[in-house]
């Protein structure tokens, strides 16, 4: 009992002086409905796996947030409608809900994520769908019907608003979970190897990495430049320069034709001084999403830490760690153990049209 609470003792110090909580994460989020979250967690489900949802039905938000990798894709870059080529690393939807920025360039606080949901499934970059044939879908295909039924009840008739917050419920419903790391600011002594406690004296200390990475989610929320090496994949595919030149554009870049480079938040803010800076995602259930950075440029958690270690790439703001061999393998043990197992999810069954003239009008 006196190790335990030692133990306990030292970590809570630690965090409480970086900031990072110190107990485990809340089950619910604010955002959720406060009647039928259940039913309407299952609707959500069914839609984020229904590729009819897309412009020419071959994308979900599956396609690119696949459960078993994490909610995300496990590409370097992601791939949107019709497999065209993106200039970003698809982010992760693990706590989500814990995070007070979204998107890799921080442009949607947390509170608008009804926002990111409407973007994706309607920008002709990632599903290209459109409202009233999203609405049609949930009254021709009789899983959703009948889904939307129990999560809203026999009178209202499907619409696009429900649509939207049904799958922000159901994703914000994923990586809540509790880690290692949770059951040792919790007081297990026991919770954490030796190798991942070193890793977390490291985080807090040495290493620094709790100065960014707080708070529940491992995150500040904010937006820093870290000097990320450039991913050359994204000029050699014509696809991908595109996609990045249409993002310039639609954001209201002054001359967005000439920008060969992802300016990260500058783009939403238009201010010279956040050119390159990107919003600290969360590191919970972290070894699960790899590539790692807002354009997949490191394939493995080992290769972020040096990374890091090395104090980052041109013009960024971190500094050197000196950090030896044991030292980097403890912070990936302190990682890993912030990534419980990915609990197992199929893809519902597929639904075949059905005539519903009349049903849910």
């Amino acid at each position: 009992m006196k190790r335990r609470t030692a133990v306990r003792t030292t970590v809570l110090a630690a965090l409480c002086a970086t900031g990072i909580a110190i107990s485990a994460p809340s089950q619910t989020t604010p955002s959720e409905p406060p009647a039928r979250t259940a039913e309407r967690i299952a609707l959500g489900r069914a839609l984020f796996f229904e590729s009819r949802l897309s412009g020419d039905g071959s994308r979900s938000c599956a396609s690119c947030h696949a459960p078993h990798k994490g909610f995300a894709d496990g590409e370097p870059l992601s791939r949107g409608y019709n497999r065209s080529g993106h200039f970003r690393n698809t982010p992760s939807l693990l706590a989500i809900s814990m995070k007070s920025r979204l998107m890799w360039d921080g442009r949607h606080p947390a509170d608008r994520l009804a926002d990111v949901v409407v973007e994706m499934l309607t920008s002709a970059v990632t599903m290209n769908g459109d409202p009233q044939i999203i609405v049609e879908r949930v009254r021709q295909l009789p899983g959703l019907l009948d889904a939307w039924r129990r999560a809203y009840g026999e009178r209202r008739t499907p619409d696009f608003d429900g649509v939207v917050e049904a799958l922000a419920t159901y994703t914000a419903a994923h990586g809540n979970e509790e880690t290692a790391a949770d059951r040792a600011l919790a007081g297990d002594a026991g919770a954490l190897s030796e190798q991942a406690r070193e890793g977390l004296r490291l985080f807090t200390g040495k290493a620094g990495c709790s100065g960014c990475h707080s708070g529940a989610a491992f995150s500040d929320g904010r937006l820093h430049r870290l000097g990320v090496p450039e991913n050359p994949a994204i000029l050699r595919d014509p696809e991908r320069t595109a996609s990045l030149l249409r993002h310039h554009a639609i954001h209201g870049a002054r001359d967005p034709m000439t920008e060969r480079t992802d300016t990260g938040a500058q783009a939403w803010t238009g201010r010279v001084s956040d050119r390159g800076r990107f919003a600290t995602p969360t590191l919970r259930g972290v070894a699960h999403t790899a590539p790692y950075m807002h354009n997949g440029v490191f394939a493995t958690l080992a290769q972020v830490i040096a990374f890091y270690d090395r104090g980052g790439g041109r013009a960024s703001e971190l500094r050197p760690l000196g950090l030896d061999e044991r030292e980097r393998a403890a912070l990936l043990a302190f990682l890993e153990a912030l990534s419980p197992p990915l609990p197992m999810e199929d893809a519902p069954p597929v639904d075949d049209y059905a005539t519903t003239a009349g049903a849910g009008r």
